[in-house]
């Protein structure tokens, strides 16, 4: 399988357009940017897994050519709002030649996103029902979706589990925590997680994992070979940054500190800084997979 991160960042892309925290000005120094996560796998099938609003420019980006399937994770807009935008590549196909795009939600998920796209159905996009636990029909890839919960407002949430060529992939996608089927997350070959924070925040409003409250499921499920840290976001706190009374700046509960100094760590406010606290939790928390924080187009071999 080869797999390319099409985006890394969180609901809203990063920099944050109108801010002037100092993760974003940081970011706009370095020329970094995340675009909302998402994912295009290359096994047996060509599919991308979430559909944000950022597409058509993760799709030029990345020289993306063609696709046979999508996977959506749950129903909020920076998982599924670029559907529309599938439109083009039937557009852009012999009429004869053309066959609707397989594309995988729950059932919760999809009452929500066909009362937008509904009328994407049967020309552009194929409805397929996603059951949490059981693989997921027509397709040569092994997937099997396991239940998350990802707050009151995305009841559609799944993570996916993929098997192809003898490797086995977990997403975790968005969630809190799980709902059951922890077994399916035990041991992968790679495993990609959610890092929106880097501290477990006073008050977790919108349902997402910190590396913190992720170090211990981490440990628990042993990835064989790799970690990926995704979504990614411009939350935590920084000590000094006076942007800290923003609204979605919210006080760490606990920091994570040095073991030994008992200092907390620093929060990070770019890719080099993420890596090197990346690194630094796993070793100071008994965990020595290697993590990779991944960024924008990074394509890797699994």
């Amino acid at each position: 399988m080869r797999l390319t991160f099409l985006g890394t960042g969180s609901a809203w892309s990063l920099p944050e357009i109108g801010c002037d925290c100092m993760i974003c000005r940081q970011m706009h120094k370095n020329e970094e940017t995340r675009l909302r996560t998402s994912f295009y796998l290359e096994g047996r099938e060509k599919l991308l897994i979430d559909c944000g609003p950022d597409i058509v420019r993760q799709w030029w980006d990345n020289g993306l050519k063609s696709l046979e399937g999508v996977l959506i994770t749950h129903e909020h807009g920076d998982h599924y709002l670029g559907l529309d935008e599938l439109v083009a590549l039937r557009r852009s196909t012999d009429p004869g030649n053309w066959r609707p795009i397989p594309t995988y939600a729950t059932e919760s998920s999809w009452e929500t996103i066909e009362l937008r796209f509904g009328y994407l159905l049967e020309k552009t996009l194929e409805k397929r029902l996603v059951v949490p636990g059981e693989p997921l029909p027509g397709l040569q890839t092994r997937v099997v979706p396991f239940k998350t919960y990802h707050g009151p407002m995305a009841k559609g949430a799944v993570g996916y589990a993929f098997e192809d060529g003898g490797k086995r992939l977990v997403y975790t996608s968005d969630l809190l925590h799980l709902e059951g089927q922890e077994d399916i997350l035990r041991q992968p070959d790679v495993l990609i997680i959610q890092s929106h924070w880097l501290n477990e925040p006073e008050f977790n409003r919108p349902s997402l994992l910190s590396l913190q409250r992720a170090l211990p499921m981490i440990r628990a499920w042993e990835p064989r070979e790799k970690v990926f840290l995704v979504h990614i976001s411009d939350a935590d706190q920084v000590p000094g940054d006076p942007a800290n009374h923003y609204l979605k700046k919210i006080p760490a509960a606990a920091p994570l500190k040095d073991p030994q100094t008992g200092i907390p760590y620093s929060v990070p406010t770019c890719q080099a800084e993420w890596q090197e606290t990346a690194e630094r939790a796993f070793k100071d928390s008994g965990i020595y997979v290697p993590v990779q924080v991944a960024h924008d187009g990074l394509a890797v071999e699994i």
